[in-house]
């Protein structure tokens, strides 16, 4: 396969590959991780460019009083392999030294990561801490990781057919790729449109506030402009410079991570005139990283699905107690919601009418297992982390809170669960892998009809839907049209079929499993990626 297909480089912040590894944040770094794995399994040609970040992510603990903070630590990975490889940037001016590591497990598809802490360097903290900064700092992360990116590339003698942006971070690597068009003689609009036949891109942020954008005398300052001119940036991504709107129109494709989410980036930069078509290639996870085989098989086979998945669930139940001292109650329903700290997925609506959810945790007849962390300048989704260790303490015994989110307590929450909660204010979700895991492990799910649910969910027959893919944009309509629809499938139909209906419940897991398998898949995605994204033009 891999001398038929194109070759291609993939530019991400973050990867998620294991918890040695702590170069990811969330969920943009474990479909990157996901993806190597994938290209490495099916033999696809795909280098991944990356950062060797020395501090990670923050490791987010919650201290007495109940509220999060953050501490960092210096890693050092023995399993990285010096290239001997050193490429330049220039930033405000001044040149920065990267030095190129190389992490070669996936054999066909080797990720190389930049790292600016030499010696010799004055901005070795660039690359220190992973969206430890905005504004300026985070410029120079993206100069290293794009510009440096395509200087390691051709430092290391690899050819590259096509460069795959995830997220706009990585567009200074088209700045850079113009540089060297200009440079040998073509003109700005010469090298714009070679360029964009060489760049696909895929955006993730369905809120346009959410995308970041930078003043254009501040791209110029720190160099990040790689000699383009004022005019010629905002040809490209208007001003104040928006990153997502300069990778549209610097990319020949650009894909969103649902099909919802198709609908919605097409809708949200409808305005941008010249920029790439979207099309929708719905994120996928890695099954042999996430899901329990022996589910797979006795799904496939007929086999004793509820034993198996009680093995797992007492598996989650060790696994929180040895964290927290919690013991969960086995033979009680477990709800898992893991997310991102953020206003917009709601991870208290549950709450939202004690009156109605308060005997169930009381009795512990619902026990609900959160996790997640926020970004360590975030006040705001730090106080929704706090909130829920707050309902910890108000419902001992049924509600926990797991520090520190992290691959590990990912995994536990979406094999042992026996819910996974999903509810996004619609259609916030661009996809959200976890409830692909959850779903392969045979984990209902119940979930708004947002991000990769209304491509999978047969209310009542694989898992359940809830609000019946209402959007409105007045939050407090939206979100009391939510809660009610919440607790009726919850009380109505969720409840009575775990503890009424044990056979309906174990069909819906073996549904459940089938159904999402195999399209749900990183396979799957691969398969698209090259027929839809990667292919040539006029090859698709």
């Amino acid at each position: 396969m891999a001398s038929k297909q194109p070759r291609v480089a993939y530019f991400c912040m973050e990867y998620g590959l294991d918890n040695r590894f702590k170069a990811y944040a969330g969920g943009l770094g474990i479909l990157a991780g996901d993806y190597l794995k994938g290209a490495k399994d099916y033999n696809y040609p795909i280098v991944g460019i990356g950062i060797k970040w020395k501090q990670g992510y923050t490791d987010q603990l919650i201290g007495p009083d109940g509220q999060p903070y953050d501490t960092y630590h210096n890693y050092q990975y023995e399993f990285l392999e010096d290239t001997g490889v050193e490429v330049p940037v220039e930033i405000r001016k001044r040149e920065v030294k990267c030095k190129v590591w190389k992490l070669d497990c996936f054999g066909n598809a080797p990720l190389y990561l930049l790292d600016t802490d030499v010696p010799g360097n004055d901005d070795a903290w660039i690359t220190g801490q992973l969206y430890g900064w905005f504004g300026e700092e985070r410029i120079a992360q993206e100069i290293v990781l794009g510009v440096g990116g395509v200087r390691a590339l051709r430092a290391l003698g690899l050819d590259v057919d096509v460069y795959h942006f995830n997220e706009g971070h990585a567009l200074f690597a088209g700045f850079e790729l113009l540089r060297e068009k200009m440079d040998a003689g073509k003109t700005f609009e010469e090298a714009w449109k070679a360029s964009r036949e060489e760049i696909v891109f895929t955006t993730h942020t369905p809120v346009v506030q959410g995308n970041e954008s930078h003043p254009i005398d501040r791209l110029l300052y720190m160099g990040a402009n790689m000699g383009l001119t004022e005019a010629q940036l905002a040809e490209l991504g208007g001003d104040p410079f928006n990153m997502t709107v300069g990778a549209l129109r610097l990319s020949r494709k650009a894909n969103a991570v649902a099909k919802l989410h198709g609908e919605t980036a097409n809708q949200m930069w409808d305005h941008v005139e010249d920029r790439s078509d979207i099309v929708a290639i719905t994120n996928a996870i890695h099954r042999p990283t996430w899901v329990d085989p022996a589910m797979l098989e006795l799904a496939e086979t007929g086999g004793d699905l509820w034993s198996a998945h009680l093995k797992n669930k007492r598996d989650l139940i060790k696994f929180v107690k040895d964290r927290t001292g919690v013991e969960l109650l086995e033979n009680n329903l477990i709800i898992g919601f893991s997310r991102r700290a953020v206003p917009y997925k709601r991870s208290d609506l549950i709450f939202s009418k004690p009156e109605l959810i308060e005997p169930w945790l009381k009795s512990r007849k619902v026990q609900i297992l959160f996790s997640g962390r926020a970004h360590p300048l975030d006040d705001g989704g730090k106080a929704i982390a706090a909130n829920l260790v707050a309902m910890s303490k108000k419902y001992p015994g049924a509600v926990v809170f797991l520090e520190n989110y992290d691959m590990s307590i990912g995994a536990a929450l979406t094999r042992g669960s026996d819910i996974w909660l999903n509810n996004p204010r619609r259609p916030k979700e661009a996809s959200g892998t976890s409830g692909m895991k959850a779903a392969m492990n045979g984990v209902l799910n119940l979930s708004i009809l947002d991000g990769w649910w209304p491509e999978a969910c047969r209310h009542g027959l694989n898992g359940w839907q809830f609000g019946d893919g209402f959007e409105h944009e007045d939050e407090t309509i939206l979100d009391a049209h939510d809660r009610n629809a919440l607790y009726k499938v919850l009380l109505e139909e969720v409840l009575p079929t775990f503890y009424d209906n044990r056979p309906k419940w174990v069909e819906m897991m073996r549904a459940s499993i089938l159904d999402t398998k195999d399209y749900f898949g990183v396979k799957r995605m691969l398969e698209e990626y090259y027929e839809l994204l990667y292919a040539a033009p006029g090859k698709s």
